[in-house]
């Protein structure tokens, strides 16, 4: 049923998003403490803004509602990835490569199912990731969850008698 229901929401929201010329980048729903909610990520080369998260919001909320396709209450939240973004799509890994990131697999490779690495390479439905000083190919078709793993810059901490 909630795959069914994403995809019935991803049709709605793909123009609307693309209309602003933003990208959608993932669509979450389930259920928490709060009850239902469907969430929306939306990007831009240039970063999502407020403005456009509520745009996108007051726009695929009434477009849900007027079409009814989720049977039951549900808090809508738009946002954008975030530092650490999913990386879903072939395009999204040709887009980061030289990037860090963290990517788990549905089945062994090497006796490893987790890399975090530069992502060097996307082709013909593997990525190359270095990790450890070693490169990993892996399919696309195994690839369970991939994500940018952001560096927060190394924060040093001076003493008093250093300031």
């Amino acid at each position: 049923m909630v795959t069914t229901l994403i995809e019935s929401v991803r049709q709605l929201a793909e123009p609307i998003v693309t209309s602003q010329g933003l990208e959608l980048v993932d669509i979450e729903c389930f259920s928490d403490s709060k009850g239902w909610i469907l969430r929306i990520y939306i990007d831009k080369e240039s970063g999502v803004t407020l403005e456009h998260c509520r745009s996108v919001s007051e726009q695929l909320g009434d477009l849900i509602d007027v079409k009814d396709i989720i049977p039951y209450r549900y808090i809508l939240e738009v946002s954008s990835p975030g530092v650490n973004r999913v990386i879903k799509r072939e395009k999204d890994f040709v887009r980061f490569c030289g990037e860090t990131v963290k990517v788990k697999v549905s089945e062994p490779i090497d006796g490893r199912k987790s890399f975090q690495g530069t992502l060097r390479d996307c082709k013909g439905g593997t990525i190359v990731i270095e990790t450890d000083g070693k490169l990993f190919t892996i399919p696309l078709t195994l690839i369970a969850k991939a994500n940018i793993a952001y560096q927060f810059p190394e924060l040093t901490k001076k003493s008093k008698k250093d300031r």
